[in-house]
């Protein structure tokens, strides 16, 4: 893997212009430092330029916090052909590199700005010397390149031509309106990269017919030295190229090298998830819940058996593991694997009896989890319950109008009785306050931080319908996901934080 290549991640510009999404600075300043620190992206676009008093303020957080980090070079924002507003927006906040957004292609010069290719080189060219003086430095987007590829090539031949020699560091190539397929993209990347082999070339996807992650794959194989990027694939319309898939497929497909710890693709993709408010669906490659777990009882067999259920997409290498999903279709092979992991050893008659009541479960939908296994043990060998290690002895949950939600608790831990009241910004918040401060100011312990929360309600709309909630804990560095199901979803949520410490308990 000798040829490296670069990745810019957008999640914060392109991503944040996804329906719905609005990062406030210090969320946005969070993401910053996931990205460059832990993720280790080259370079981050952060905002667009002019837009609003509050992108400004998380610009200004942001370079503030990349300067004294040494990293002030990897941090662009997107800014437009007008003279030197954009350009002054920028420098107020401490940037130091401008995308400067030109025309790619002939229909958005003639339609859009009304100008010829000649007018428009001018303007850019004013631009580039502008941000020169002001010690900027510039890379190029030709918005719309794509379409100038496909219906006007000496359109884009002629932009290049005239702005080639003239100080901008990159010229940044993008699918603005995803019609592009594989072949098209290394055909045109190709011959971008052969034309101009002097110049530095970014490919930047859009996902519109689900071929982003594909097309960057022959960008690269066709010569570009960058590709764009964005966490769970965030952006407008159908989103960008996910980082995730992105360098999955660059390590083992193209076997080019990037800077990106793949370890840390899990933690940035549940931060992003959970500040952006948009679900990671549980089959998307690489971060999704449900992508390690072999369902098939006849692959966890065969996985035991030389890993031949295997391929490059080990779990441990993106800081996840493994696991065996437990259900009508798992069979005695993925019964055993969670039971050895669990350390409970059975007889050849206790494991099909188990692997029979699982199986009766899952013909009735009910999801069955490694948590739930010693339990439904406990039944089928008609032996107690395990025994709790923590226990909720009684709890009381208040909210009304103008007050904030309070929450009194009695829990037991170890045998040993604490009692604690807190309030918080809703009655599970409130709940969760009130055990951290036991964990925290009695037991003298950390209390696991909550990652993510799901709550799944049945449709129909009726009001007294099953609520299931899961929720994602992170503790010593291992990410635990306890589900629990109630009417009432606090209930719900209270019992999935109970199970939760009990696990951390008897481990």
């Amino acid at each position: 893997m000798e040829k490296y290549i670069e990745i810019m991640d957008t999640t914060l510009r392109d991503g944040e212009q996804t329906s719905g999404v609005s990062f406030v600075p210090h969320e946005k300043l969070m993401i910053a430092r996931m990205l460059l620190k832990e993720l280790n992206v080259d370079r981050i676009e952060v905002a667009s330029a002019r837009v609003s008093d509050g992108e400004k303020d998380a610009v200004k957080r942001i370079c503030r916090w990349a300067r004294q980090a040494g990293m002030l070079d990897r941090v662009e924002v997107l800014g437009f052909v007008d003279g030197t507003t954009s350009l002054q927006w920028i420098a107020d906040c401490g940037c130091r590199h401008i995308n400067l957004l030109c025309k790619g292609s002939e229909r958005h010069c003639r339609f859009q700005l009304k100008k010829t290719l000649e007018e428009h080189v001018a303007d850019i060219k004013q631009s580039v010397a502008n941000a020169q003086r002001m010690d900027i430095g510039v890379n190029l987007y030709l918005e719309d390149w794509s379409n100038g590829m496909k219906d006007s090539p000496e359109y884009v031949f002629g932009l290049i031509d005239a702005l080639r020699g003239s100080g901008i560091q990159r010229y940044m190539l993008p699918d603005t309106l995803g019609i592009l397929n594989p072949q098209l993209t290394a055909a045109f990347v190709d011959t971008m990269v052969k034309r101009y082999p002097d110049l530095h070339f970014d490919f930047h996807a859009h996902n519109d017919y689900d071929l982003a992650a594909a097309n960057v794959l022959a960008a690269v194989q066709a010569g570009c030295r960058g590709v764009h990027t964005a966490v769970n694939g965030l952006g407008e319309r159908a989103g960008n190229a996910p980082i995730s898939s992105v360098q999955a497929i660059l390590h083992d497909h193209a076997h080019v090298c990037t800077h990106i710890d793949e370890e840390k693709l899990g933690q940035a993709s549940t931060m992003v998830e959970s500040l952006s408010g948009i679900a990671i669906p549980p089959n998307k490659p690489i971060i999704g819940e449900n992508v390690f777990t072999q369902v098939a009882g006849v692959h966890a067999d065969g996985d035991k058996k030389n890993n031949l259920y295997c391929n490059n997409l080990l779990p441990e290498r993106f800081g996840r593991r493994r696991a065996y999903a437990l259900g009508k279709t798992s069979g005695k092979a993925n019964i055993l694997r969670n039971l050895e992991e669990l350390g409970l050893e059975l007889t050849s008659e206790q494991t099909r009896k188990v692997t029979d009541r699982i199986i009766e479960l899952g013909d009735k939908k009910q999801l069955v989890t490694q948590e739930d296994l010693p339990y439904i043990v406990a039944d089928v060998l008609k032996h107690n319950a395990p025994d709790d290690k923590v226990k909720l002895i009684s709890y009381m949950v208040s909210t009304a109008y103008g007050i904030r939600p309070m929450a009194s608790v009695k829990l037991a831990v170890g045998g040993e009785v604490y009692e604690n009241s807190a309030m918080g910004d809703g009655m599970y918040d409130a709940f969760i306050h009130a055990v951290r401060c036991i964990y925290r100011d009695r037991l003298n312990r950390p209390f696991p931080w909550l990652t993510n929360y799901q709550v799944s309600i049945p449709p129909g709309g009726r009001t007294d319908a099953l609520v299931q909630t899961t929720i994602s804990w992170t503790y010593n560095e291992r990410t635990y996901r306890t589900r629990a199901l109630d009417a009432d979803q606090t209930e719900a949520a209270i019992k999935a934080t109970i199970k939760m410490l009990n696990i951390i308990e008897n481990e």
